[in-house]
Order: C-alpha cells, then sequence, then structure tokens
C-alpha cells in the first residue's frame, strides 16, 4: 500500500471530504451506464417504479436478448451501492435475469431514465452526527404475483446517516401482514447484533437499539416469550427476535 494523499475514487465510488462531513456518489458510473445503454435522451421520471407495477414471468410476452438484461442488471445492482432509493426496483427487476421479457425490460428502462434526472443524488455523512444506531424495518403481504411471498425492507442508520440497507423477498409464504412484519424485523435483527459487534470494536457500547416497526401485533409477538398456537407455524428460527428483545439488546 501506498499513500497517494486524500481518498477521491474509490471502485467507482466517488468521494467528497469537506469540514462539514463526506458525501459519496457515482456521478460518473451512473453517467456512463446511461450512455452504455443508449438512453441519453430518453424522458426523465420522477420515480424509479410505478406504485401500481406488480411484475410476473409474463409467459406470453415478448422475448429479448438475455445477455443486454443480465448487464443492465449487473450494471444497476452495482449502482445501488450508493443509491438506496432504487434498491428495491432494482431487486424487484433482478428475480427475472433467467428469461427476461419486454415487461421487464420496460421497468429496468423506467429506472434508467429515473437515473438520468437524478444523477448527483448521493450518500451524505455529517461530520457532527451521533453514534446512536437505530434500525427501520418493512413488509409488503404476498406481493409476488408467482409465489405470493412478501418482501422485506429493511435500513439502519448511525445519527442521521444511511450505513445499511437491503430487500428481499422472503423464504416461505406467510399467512398475515403481521407475521410478514416479524420476520422481517427477526432476519433484520442478526444485521443489528452484527452492526453492535463492529461498533464495540470501536469503543462504542449500545444496547437497547430501536428498531422502528408498523406494525402492532409483529411488535406484541416480539415481547410475549409464549408460543401462541396462532404463531406455531412461524419457523423456529424467526422467533430468535424475541430472545434479543428480552436480553435488551434491541426493543421494537
Amino acid at each position: 500500500m501506498s499513500m497517494m494523499g486524500e481518498l477521491n475514487n474509490f471502485l467507482g465510488l466517488q468521494i467528497k471530504q469537506t469540514k462539514e462531513g463526506i458525501f459519496v456518489n457515482q456521478e460518473k458510473y451512473c453517467k456512463e451506464l446511461i450512455k452504455r445503454f443508449g438512453m441519453e435522451s430518453a424522458k426523465h421520471m420522477a420515480t424509479p417504479m410505478s406504485t401500481s407495477c406488480y411484475l410476473d414471468k409474463d409467459e406470453f410476452g415478448q422475448s429479448i436478448n438475455m445477455k443486454q438484461y443480465q448487464g443492465m442488471m449487473g450494471s444497476l445492482l452495482y449502482l445501488s451501492t450508493s443509491r438506496p432509493d432504487i434498491m428495491f426496483s432494482v431487486c424487484m427487476c433482478a428475480r427475472f435475469q433467467s428469461n427476461p421479457k419486454q415487461s421487464h425490460l420496460s421497468a429496468v428502462k423506467r429506472i434508467i431514465r429515473y437515473l438520468s434526472g437524478t444523477i448527483n443524488i448521493g450518500l451524505w455523512y455529517p461530520r457532527n452526527s451521533t453514534c446512536t444506531l437505530v434500525g427501520y424495518s418493512d413488509s409488503d403481504f404476498a406481493s409476488s404475483k408467482i409465489d405470493r411471498k412478501s418482501t422485506s425492507r429493511t435500513c439502519q442508520f448511525i445519527g442521521s446517516a444511511i450505513v445499511s440497507w437491503h430487500s428481499k423477498k422472503q423464504n416461505s409464504v406467510v399467512l398475515s401482514t403481521a407475521e410478514a412484519e416479524y420476520i422481517s424485523v427477526g432476519s433484520y435483527c442478526a444485521q443489528i447484533l452484527w452492526m453492535m459487534q463492529q461498533l464495540s470494536d470501536y469503543g462504542i457500547l449500545l444496547d437497547h437499539i430501536p428498531i422502528r416497526c408498523d406494525n402492532t401485533s409483529a411488535i406484541n409477538l416480539s415481547k410475549n416469550p409464549v408460543q401462541h398456537f396462532r404463531t406455531k407455524h412461524i419457523e423456529i428460527r424467526h422467533h430468535f427476535l424475541r430472545d434479543h428483545v428480552l436480553k435488551g439488546d434491541c426493543v421494537l
């Protein structure tokens, strides 16, 4: 390793350091992506995906070039390392890489049209941010038209700066919104525990970390150590959330 001055670029990330904080984005990479797929003159979109967009296999739709679609998805997945605003949309489109159709390509092009109007967006880490950890967890209910599985979305902040985010389809089919939310928070609890361990290496000891969840039933389920008959079908691995709530590691 050699010292080459202040860090400005790292693996496609542009980093700008000021007295107020650090700004990270991928403006150059985003411009190259838009140019590579010939969408410089495309009309800008205000959102990466329509709220009424529900993609499925579209078995009777028109087939498209698989390699081109996979190339677009790979580029967008890398861009999502600094753009949490496109994470859900990109992960949704990435499910159809094995047999993409024209409807899937249209959804991907909308994401790129959204990016063309928001090239300068990035992550801002203010210098005077507090070292408090807080997480947010949410889930829809049976949104996948193919297998009726729900999608979990989570993110976590240190102070006012977002440091981690993900969007993933759940492994099992759930029977209620409460169960979908509970599974989402349960899987997210492991991420919170990992972050706690990382911060402890820097001498920052935290407990009772708040996780924001908008489902009252899921919150009550995490506080109740009794296994009710209504929850016995939920896989055991999701119930470790209760243990950590009781230990005081996190609180919903």
